[in-house]
């Protein structure tokens, strides 16, 4: 009976915990819904008299990026901003062809009179960090703008952005991802959903009620003076935008979400590109709590609320890790069910998983139909979004899971980029990109003999007991067996 108490009660935590996190989101939810009838009365710098226009510098991260560079550039000297006051810097890590002909289209621009350099370095040392780092040091702009290769901002994007900082507290002024091919399969359709649900609900969430968010890497502006007060870019983590982000709200600087200003970008559109992007913010995330929680806690700046939040937030890819071990558990779970009478009161607690769903359904649901629309049509369309969204996220339980502990057990790794397609509809080809990875991991092997194992989950419905079976995971079995077969599938099979 030992064995079967600690699974009892591994599989009540952490049901418990996700039930905790989905309150979390509950609250992140009502701060939304509030926030949405507030008015925006900041004040700005008015862009009608040039004295007030500050130099800003625009950063240009990029590492081997053959099939952007072009769209990229292209795109950035359309923005309109007054010349003499920006400043674009390439911070170009490239090890490959894509340096010669990036630097030839630099050199066409400047001929334009476009303020443009090309930066590089003889190594990577403290990759993303390292590169945003050294460009610092000899930026000339006041404002610093980050763009990564996918990214795409429209030609007004720094008018919409820079005049926040007229208030002198704020740090950093982040806005809202767009998605340029959120409906090229279904592996892009979940992860706009996902994405949707962060830069609407989380980040509206908690910026309305001052609690941290976080700059997401791109698509945002940081003041200079808060990065170099906050103690620059750090390498040590694999979300050095985390990092970074916490350091200066600590240190009481304001984060500025703007829900309404979108930046458009590409998502991965194969799933060895998803996986390795996945697993580098969910390692991030346990990093920068084993970093960031003693400083969180003592911290006499901050609220006991948003130092909750704050945990949470660090938490939010811990989270696959109770997913996965409910997943697990629920088999042995249903055999000790039905074979222990006495323990059945103990199973009570399984309605929180049920509890937990219903928490995230209505949260995701506002999110859906601010950017979709209202109406009964997307509601049903909602619905299968929402039930294809957990389905699949569960199959990456396991690879995300792996990656938090990874992170909260201080194993280093490689910052792995995620490769770009330049990819807007099924037209597009992917196949004969340079970059994709042709290896299958060992992790990829347990994906696919946990699709056998969930499928055992679902013939055990119909043995266990003396009643003709028990079917009340059944539907939980079900999702996990198609959401870990279409993990498996791709990434063996396919890599779109």
């Amino acid at each position: 009976m030992v064995v079967e108490y600690i699974i009892i009660v591994i599989y009540s935590i952490s049901l418990l915990l996700i039930f905790m996190y989905a309150l979390a989101q509950l609250n992140l939810l009502f701060n939304y819904l509030k926030a949405q009838k507030s008015k925006e009365n900041g004040e700005k710098f008015d862009f009608t008299k040039p004295e007030e226009i500050p130099f800003v510098t625009i950063q240009l991260p990029v590492f081997n990026e053959l099939y952007v560079m072009e769209r990229l550039l292209t795109n950035i000297a359309k923005i309109k901003y007054p010349r003499e006051k920006l400043e674009i810097q390439v911070l170009d890590d490239s090890t490959d062809e894509s340096v010669i002909s990036t630097a030839k289209q630099i050199e066409e621009l400047e001929k334009t009179g476009l303020d443009i350099v090309h930066i590089r370095r003889e190594n990577r040392q403290g990759f993303k960090a390292g590169a945003l780092k050294e460009g610092l040091e000899i930026a000339k702009g006041e404002f610093i703008v980050i763009f990564d290769a996918d990214f795409l901002p429209q030609e007004d994007w720094l008018y919409k952005t820079v005049p926040y900082f007229k208030n002198p507290e704020i740090g950093v002024v982040q806005t809202r991802w767009g998605h340029i091919n959120r409906n090229y399969s279904l592996l892009t359709k979940i992860q706009a959903f996902a994405l949707d649900a962060h830069f609407t609900l989380e980040q509206v969430g908690r910026n309305s009620k001052g609690h941290f968010i976080n700059f997401n890497g791109t698509a945002g502006v940081w003041r200079k003076k808060c990065i170099i007060d906050a103690g620059n870019w750090e390498g040590d983590t694999l979300t050095e935008d985390i990092d970074l982000s916490y350091r200066a709200q600590l240190k009481k600087w304001k984060f500025k979400y703007l829900e309404n200003v979108e930046t458009p970008a590409e998502l991965p559109v194969i799933i060895s590109a998803a996986r390795s992007q996945q697993f580098r913010w969910n390692k991030g995330g346990a990093e920068n709590f084993q970093k960031m929680l003693k400083r969180i806690v003592v911290s006499k700046n901050v609220s006991t609320k948003t130092k909750i939040h704050g945990l949470l937030h660090l938490l939010n890819s811990s989270m696959f890790t109770c997913i996965f071990l409910v997943a697990i558990l629920s088999i042995p779970m249903l055999y000790i069910k039905n074979e222990y009478a006495h323990l059945r009161p103990f199973f009570y607690v399984m309605s929180f998983f049920v509890m937990s769903s219903v928490i995230f359904f209505i949260c995701y649901w506002f999110m859906y139909r601010n950017i979709n629309g209202k109406g009964f049509k997307n509601f049903i369309k909602y619905i299968g979004a929402f039930f294809t969204f957990f389905t699949i996220v569960m199959g990456f339980s396991l690879h995300n899971t792996i990656a938090v502990l990874e992170g909260h057990f201080g194993k280093k790794s490689e910052f792995v980029r995620t490769p770009k397609f330049n990819i807007k509809s099924l037209k597009d080809g992917w196949k004969n990109n340079k970059y994709i990875s042709k290896n299958i991991s060992v992790n990829v092997i347990i994906e696919g003999l946990l699709v056998l194992y969930f499928a055992f989950g679902m013939y055990s419905a119909f043995i266990v007991g003396d009643q003709g079976g028990d079917f009340g995971l059944f539907p939980f079995h079900l999702m996990l067996f198609i959401g870990f077969g279409y993990v498996f599938i791709k990434s063996i099979f396919s890599k779109a």
